[in-house]
C-alpha cells in the first residue's frame, strides 16, 4: 500500500517525507527530482523567498546506489532561511514572541486554525499550512512519477487561464509536454504576455491573481479505481488529491461542470470496437466513468483562488487584542500558478501511484511492471 507523510514548517529546519510502498528495484533519477523543485520555483509573479531558496532532494533512507530498498524511503528539502529565522523557530528552545502574526488574513488558515488549534499567534498555523510544505510534496511527486511511468503511465499538464486570460484552444498530451511555456506553463504565448500584463498590474495594487490548470494522465488502463464503495471511485480520490494542494477550490473531470448546461447526447461518449477491444469517440468524460478509469486519456482541471496574502493587507481583526486590524503581509506571491501545476502534478502522481498499487501490488518492480502488462 503506498502512502506518503510531509512534516516540516515554513521557516523551521526543512521539509520532509516518508513514502511508504514503493517496490525494490525502483532506479531514481535525482536530478529529475532537483529539476521538479526548481520548476515549482520558476513562473511570473513568484515572490522574494524564490531567491533565498534553492531546492534540493536528499534521501534519508530507502534508497541504495539510486535503486529503492522496498523499505520507506525517506526525503528531506532543507530550508535555507531557517538560519534567518532559528531564534524564533528552533524546537528546541525559542522566542516565541518575536515574529508573532495576530492580524489574521482573509482566506488563510491564520483564524480557522487559530480557533482549532488555539493560541492567539497565528505563527504556529501558517508555517505548517504554507504553500512552502508543498516543495516536499513535488519531491515525493517525482518520485511516484517514475514509479508509473516505468509501467507506461504519464502525467502532463498546463496553465488553461490566469485571471480572465483563459485559453479555449484543445492540445494533445505530447503537445503539451513540448509546447508549454517556462514563464507561466501556458500554451499561447500571445495569451501569456496578456496574461504577465494582468499579473503586473495586480502586484501594482497590491493585490494577487490566481487561474486554472489543466493536467492529463497518458497510458492508464482500464479498471482503476472501483464502482462498488464511494471510498474507491478514482474520480473521487483524484479531485481530493488536487484539492489537498494549498488555494485550490475547485476540481472539474472532463467536461465538467459544461456537463450540466448539455443535453446527454452531447454529454456521453459513444463506445465503439476494433473486434479486438473499445474504445470511445470522444472522450467527454475525462477517461472516468462510474468511478474507474475507461482507458482514456484522464483530464482534470483545479481552479487556484488568488492568494490571500495581499501587501494592501484587508480588513481583519487581531486576534490577541479584537480590535479591528490591516491584514498581515508575509512574504508573498502575487501569482503562483506556474508552481501550482507543478505541485497538482505531484499531487495527482502521489494518489495515482497509490491506486495503481492497489491494484497491481508487487514487492519488485519487474513484478509490477509484468502483473500492468498482462492487463487488458
Amino acid at each position: 500500500m503506498i502512502a506518503l507523510t510531509t512534516a516540516g514548517e515554513s521557516h523551521g529546519k526543512g521539509l520532509f517525507a516518508i513514502l511508504e510502498g514503493l517496490p525494490a528495484g525502483l532506479k531514481l533519477d535525482l536530478a529529475a527530482i532537483d529539476a521538479r523543485l526548481a520548476a515549482r520555483q520558476s513562473g511570473y509573479g513568484r515572490g522574494a523567498r524564490q531567491k533565498i531558496e534553492s531546492d534540493r532532494v536528499e534521501i534519508l533512507s530507502g534508497v541504495r546506489n539510486g535503486v529503492t530498498l522496498g523499505s520507506p524511503v525517506a526525503i528531506a528539502v532543507w530550508n535555507r532561511d531557517y538560519e534567518a529565522w532559528r531564534a524564533y523557530m528552533a524546537p528546541e528552545g525559542c522566542d516565541g514572541s518575536a515574529k508573532k502574526l495576530t492580524a489574521v488574513r482573509p482566506g488563510h488558515a491564520d483564524l480557522a486554525g487559530l480557533e482549532k488549534f488555539g493560541g492567539t499567534d497565528a505563527r504556529n498555523v501558517l508555517e505548517r499550512a504554507s504553500a512552502r510544505e508543498t516543495a516536499v510534496r513535488v519531491a515525493a511527486g517525482e518520485i511516484f512519477r517514475q514509479y508509473l511511468a516505468a509501467f507506461g503511465v504519464h502525467i502532463t499538464g498546463y496553465v488553461r487561464g490566469v485571471g480572465e486570460c483563459v485559453d479555449g484552444a484543445e492540445y494533445g498530451f505530447d503537445e503539451i509536454g513540448a509546447g508549454r511555456s517556462p514563464v507561466l506553463q501556458m500554451m499561447d504565448k500571445e495569451l501569456e504576455k496578456r496574461a504577465c500584463a494582468l499579473i503586473d498590474g495586480a502586484k501594482a495594487a497590491g493585490d494577487t491573481l490566481g487561474g486554472v490548470i489543466e493536467l492529463r494522465v497518458k497510458g492508464l488502463k482500464a479498471g482503476f479505481g472501483s464502482c462498488m464503495t464511494y471510498r474507491e471511485k478514482l474520480d473521487a480520490r483524484l479531485a481530493a488529491a488536487l484539492m489537498s494542494v494549498q488555494a485550490i477550490k475547485g476540481v472539474e473531470v472532463g467536461l465538467g461542470f459544461e456537463t450540466a448546461r448539455r443535453l446527454g447526447s452531447d454529454v456521453h461518449d459513444e463506445i465503439c470496437t476494433d473486434g479486438v477491444g473499445f474504445s470511445r469517440k470522444t472522450n467527454r468524460a475525462g477517461g472516468i466513468e462510474g468511478g474507474m478509469s475507461n482507458g482514456e486519456e484522464l483530464v482534470l482541471r483545479a481552479a487556484m483562488k488568488p492568494i490571500p496574502t495581499l501587501m494592501k493587507g484587508l480588513s481583519t481583526v487581531d486576534a490577541e487584542t479584537m480590535q479591528g486590524a490591516r491584514a498581515a503581509a508575509e512574504r508573498s506571491d502575487v501569482c503562483a500558478i506556474s508552481a501550482c501545476e507543478v505541485v497538482l502534478e505531484a499531487a495527482l502522481c502521489c494518489e495515482l501511484a497509490a491506486v495503481c498499487c492497489e491494484r497491481l501490488g508487487g514487492d519488485n518492480m519487474e513484478e509490477v511492471i509484468r502483473r500492468y502488462g498482462e492487463l487488458k
